[in-house]
């Protein structure tokens, strides 16, 4: 195993870690309704970091833009407001069905919308190939796994609504939403936010020319993710300041205390940092990178929420079997990830 790919690997867990965590700040502002989160939180994430990252590391961003045609840069921008629109229904599934249990069904599916289909769409050659068909299968096994911790999230669902000797102040508060609602809001997130990683690999152009004019490979995809991140911001700019104008909440953020402002800027700067972390990975696992690192980092994205989701306390008070079905949802992810490497090894020699 060459360095290059030991460090690619490295980065697709840390990204890992930065995706599955981010989700902390909507549950860890109780002072705040959810559009006063998310609004500032995705400010700081889609505008504040991505831009000056691109025109701080890409030289004359302005002409590497200007080689691109207007087609590509608008499909790539509107990739960006597609994931924006799944990103809505995102802090919506976390707040109705908890950290794991949410993390674990968007990272599914955004796996099944954003690996296999680009796959199948931009290396059809490659999809009935020895990589390509371990590749399948090692999303089986992360569907397996998922459904084992859906299966957790039910149970726990059921023990915290039906256990009266766990103390209110330890008991993790029940979402007022349904959780059918709930699992709406996950296969929407999950089919929209997909489109992040379309975004990367058709703005792979833009990247190469970036590089041309003088990007090294740790920053030429900011040019890509400046414009993907601008159109995601679009959609929950519009809906956060639509939200605290029918609600009338605008003014609910000064009542935050340091605490309110630390998950904020938590959320802003792990949130960005993941994806852009996630695409140099990419580039270093080498050219079926955004196919297999994709999903690499949704696992890793999954196991550090569910391990966030167990510090916070949600699963507090529940039973055993709840419990044991999370372990063996955890232990079958673990199981998809070493699968996802091998089909990398296997997609670079066929």
């Amino acid at each position: 195993m060459t360095e290059q790919l030991m460090l690619g690997l490295a980065l697709v867990v840390l990204a890992g870690a930065l995706e599955g965590l981010f989700s902390l700040g909507v549950t860890r502002t109780p002072k705040w309704k959810w559009e006063n989160s998310w609004g500032l939180g995705s400010f700081i994430a889609l505008v504040v970091v991505p831009w000056p990252l691109a025109l701080l590391t890409v030289p004359n961003l302005a002409a590497v833009y200007g080689e691109i045609p207007t087609s590509r840069l608008l499909l790539t921008f509107l990739f960006g407001v597609g994931w924006g629109l799944g990103g809505i229904f995102w802090g919506k599934a976390i707040a109705a069905v908890g950290m794991a249990l949410g993390v674990s069904l968007l990272m599914g599916l955004i796996n099944v919308f954003g690996s296999l289909v680009p796959l199948a769409l931009f290396q059809r050659d490659k999809v009935a190939t020895a990589g390509g068909l371990t590749l399948i299968g090692a999303v089986a096994v992360m569907v397996v796994g998922i459904l084992f911790i859906a299966r957790a999230g039910k149970i726990k669902e059921r023990d915290l609504t039906t256990d009266s000797s766990t103390s209110d102040a330890s008991r993790p508060a029940k979402s007022a939403t349904p959780f059918s609602v709930g699992l709406l809001f996950c296969v929407l997130s999950g089919a929209l936010s997909a489109l992040v990683n379309f975004g990367f690999i058709f703005g792979a152009d833009i990247a190469a020319t970036a590089e041309k004019a003088g990007a090294s490979v740790w920053a030429k995809g900011f040019a890509i993710w400046a414009l993907v991140f601008t159109g995601n911001y679009l959609v929950n700019f519009l809906y956060a300041a639509g939200l605290m104008v029918r609600n009338k909440s605008f003014a609910q953020i000064a009542q935050g205390d340091g605490r309110h402002w630390f998950w904020v800027a938590f959320m802003g700067i792990a949130w960005p940092a993941g994806i852009a972390i996630y695409g140099v990975a990419a580039y270093l696992l080498g050219d079926y990178g955004a196919y297999v690192g994709f999903p690499m980092m949704l696992v890793c994205s999954i196991l550090f929420g569910n391990l966030a989701g167990a510090l916070t306390g949600e699963w507090r008070g529940t039973s055993r079997q709840a419990k044991t079905n999370m372990a063996l949802g955890v232990a079958t992810l673990i199981l998809a990830l070493a699968v996802m490497g091998l089909s990398n090894h296997l997609l670079a020699k066929t």
